[in-house]
């Protein structure tokens, strides 16, 4: 059953304010062919590039957005570098869910000192357009968060970038606003540890919690907790396998695989403009 828990008091401090997702980065094999995949079949639109003709020798990237949902696609460019090592264990997969924040030293500063693993520390890049303040830390797996400071910025997107102004003939939005929240499938008995993990070291707290009773099928299960930020603006379930029916004696393994849902408006319209059958969408 589901159950609601542990919302964080009105009078306390929020060590770690957030503003929203940032954005998420995907390292992927192919960045150009699954930038086209999320502008024809969800109408995200190109809006910025990163690669060798910007300076960039190591990767290529393609920045698509849609309302306030923005991925970074990147591939690698040379073997053995850190993004192709990652491909090579994942396949595609999100590296970092990057926060949007006002203080990027501060967020820093006040999750590493919480017990939070640094992984770059606050960093400056320039351009013509202004500045951009990022530093991140470890998650699950391989997976960062970034923390992004962009008030002094006017740029599309960061420094290292540059914008694609040409209309986007390939995208049709389809009505998707911002990222609802991002799934963390962590190991057997990992859960309570992640949980723990954004509670001290992020300042989250427990918003809704499901067992092995609420989600089964015959042959799998799993249990979660979903944790949220202060202001409820990013929230993070932190799923774990559990044993179900004729499947006890088997027990799943999971290697720390991702699910991402976005708040779309309305709902109808974006069943119509999807171009079946290149995409499913479930209720």
């Amino acid at each position: 059953m589901q159950e609601l828990a542990e919302k964080r008091s009105a009078a306390g401090t929020d060590f770690l304010p957030l503003n929203g997702t940032d954005y998420v980065e995907f390292y992927v094999g192919n960045a150009r062919q699954s930038a086209y995949y999320y502008r024809a079949a969800f109408g995200m639109q190109l809006v910025a590039y990163s690669g060798p003709e910007t300076g960039n020798h190591d990767r290529a990237s393609y920045v698509v957005q849609q309302n306030k949902v923005r991925f970074v696609l990147t591939t690698p460019l040379r073997e053995g570098n850190a993004i192709a090592e990652h491909v090579q264990r994942h396949g595609d997969g999100v590296r970092d869910i990057a926060l949007w924040v006002d203080d990027a030293e501060a967020a820093y500063r006040e999750t590493t000192r919480r017990g939070g693993k640094g992984v770059h520390e606050p960093e400056v890049f320039r351009d013509e357009h202004g500045e951009v303040r990022i530093s991140a830390i470890a998650a699950y797996g391989d997976t960062i968060h970034s923390f992004v400071e962009r008030k002094h910025y006017r740029g599309v997107f960061l420094p290292g970038y540059v914008a694609i102004d040409a209309p986007d003939r390939v995208c049709r939005p389809v009505g998707l606003q911002h990222i609802d929240h991002m799934v963390g499938n962590v190991g057997w008995g990992e859960m309570n540890r992640w949980v723990e993990f954004y509670g001290k070291v992020m300042g989250f707290s427990l918003y809704q919690h499901f067992d092995d009773k609420d989600i089964s099928t015959e042959y799998s299960a799993l249990m979660s907790k979903v944790m949220a930020n202060g202001n409820g603006r990013v929230k993070f379930p932190i799923n774990e396998p559990a044993e179900a029916g004729r499947n006890r004696r088997s027990r799943n393994t999971w290697n720390f695989i991702r699910g991402l849902a976005c708040n779309i408006s309305p709902w109808r319209r974006m069943i119509s403009s999807l171009p079946f059958p290149s995409c499913a969408i479930r209720a």
